[in-house]
């Protein structure tokens, strides 16, 4: 019992059990689907209790962090996905999914994995609220230079950012101010991870049957979840050790140039183009939770 209770509370264990539920046993599919926002939110507002409120007090520090978010997100990772769709897909469907992978700001799990990762909290926070204000304008402009006939609607990516950035950390800040803390903080791990489990069963789960009766053009799609993740993740490590930056900003700024948001991907193909369009966010997905984990077990041998 003992081992299985360390199991359960181990981050890259859970993980890989909403990978394989997902999979395997989609059925809780149709009711954790509406669990989703509230859970993000609430690893959301207990990841951004590691943000000092001082912070808050310089506002002009904040310019350079949320430029960095959009400039990761974008002008690094968004080329990126959009460079190696068009060299490798011939699909109009998967090249609409791979557009629309290319075009959302950055997964709101950014921070949360920020904050189990050892990142820089303010930058993984301001950066992501940057690069959700700067999709208001770039994520049409994508869509109309690369897609045909996307009505995008900017009403609900103002929602999105409300719902899973600024609610959150305003309970943050209010949990602070009322000494909770302390009381949260030996369950803020386990909370977070099992809050991330839902998010992950449940995603996988939307696009099992996608991702298993899909199979043979799933390759070009890795692929490119693995450049853009696990190459390009080294790469900015790499090229920011180089310039002697610190460990924890190196952590974020590769997370918010390796991680988009997958979740709003794949429900803009669902709901604007077709069950095949939301692949390529499905496989990200897939790749991410890989990913993540190898972060983690890199970051504990660093």
């Amino acid at each position: 019992m003992l081992k299985l209770n360390t199991l359960l509370s181990n981050r890259n264990v859970i993980f890989l059990l909403a990978l394989a539920l997902g999979l395997l046993v989609p059925a809780a599919v149709p009711f954790s689907r509406h669990l989703i926002l509230p859970v993000l939110a609430v690893a959301m507002a207990i990841a951004t209790m590691e943000v000092d409120n001082g912070v808050f007090l310089r506002p002009r520090a904040l310019i350079f962090p949320a430029f960095m978010g959009i400039v990761m997100s974008y002008i690094v990772l968004g080329n990126i996905i959009i460079a190696l769709s068009a060299l490798l897909i011939n699909d109009e469907a998967l090249w609409t999914g791979s557009v629309l992978l290319a075009a959302v700001p950055p997964a709101v799990a950014v921070i949360p994995f920020s904050g189990f990762l050892r990142g820089n909290s303010p930058l993984s926070l301001f950066g992501t609220v940057g690069a959700y204000l700067g999709a208001l304008v770039i994520m049409p402009l994508i869509a109309m230079g690369l897609l045909s006939g996307m009505a995008f609607d900017p009403c609900k990516l103002v929602m999105i950012t409300l719902e899973l950035i600024v609610l959150p950390l305003a309970v943050s800040r209010l949990l602070i101010r009322e000494g909770l803390k302390a009381k949260i903080d030996p369950y803020r791990s386990a909370v977070t991870n099992w809050c991330f489990f839902i998010a992950l069963y449940t995603m996988i789960g939307l696009n099992r049957d996608i991702i298993l009766g899909q199979t043979r053009i799933l390759v070009p799609l890795i692929g490119i979840a693995i450049v853009t993740m696990f190459l390009l993740g080294f790469v900015i490590d790499w090229v920011t050790d180089l310039f002697h930056i610190e460990k924890e900003t190196r952590t974020s700024l590769v997370l918010l140039g390796t991680l988009k948001n997958q979740g709003l991907a794949g429900g803009l193909a669902l709901t604007l183009f077709s069950q095949e369009a939301a692949l390529p966010a499905a496989v990200s997905t897939i790749v991410m939770i890989v990913y993540i984990i190898w972060l983690d077990f890199k970051k504990r041998w660093d």
